[in-house]
């Protein structure tokens, strides 16, 4: 297996058959990514991010109930950061498709006249 560097309390490992070992505060979690995630390595490194600052906000002590908070303040930040994503996301598409009508219009109104 390759280790993958450790940051904080998260590493992952990889083994030739493809099967990701991540290491989560001394609990293996074993898992095979379906074809369509192409680099598993940097959405571990994403979420490693989102630990790693939630430990800040978090005092950090053995207990599982803190390794818990910090897991669950982080699936938090990052369904926040994803559904402020999704809201960018409509608006632009609302927006695209109010300039494309707006622009379909005018190109109408030039050839009809």
């Amino acid at each position: 297996m390759s280790t993958i560097e450790a940051k904080g309390s998260i590493s992952m490992e990889r083994s030739i058959d493809g099967i990701i070992t991540i290491d989560l505060y001394g609990i293996k979690f074993r898992f095979k990514p379906d074809n369509n995630v192409e680099n598993p390595e940097q959405i571990i490194d994403e979420l490693s991010k989102y630990i790693v600052n939630a430990e800040k906000h978090i005092k950090y002590t053995a207990s599982d109930r803190n390794k818990l908070a910090i897991l669950l303040l982080a699936a938090m930040n990052l369904s926040n950061d994803f559904n402020e994503l999704k809201l960018r996301s409509a608006r632009f598409e609302s927006y695209v498709m109010n300039r494309t009508e707006s622009l379909l219009d005018k190109i109408a109104h030039e050839i009809c006249d």
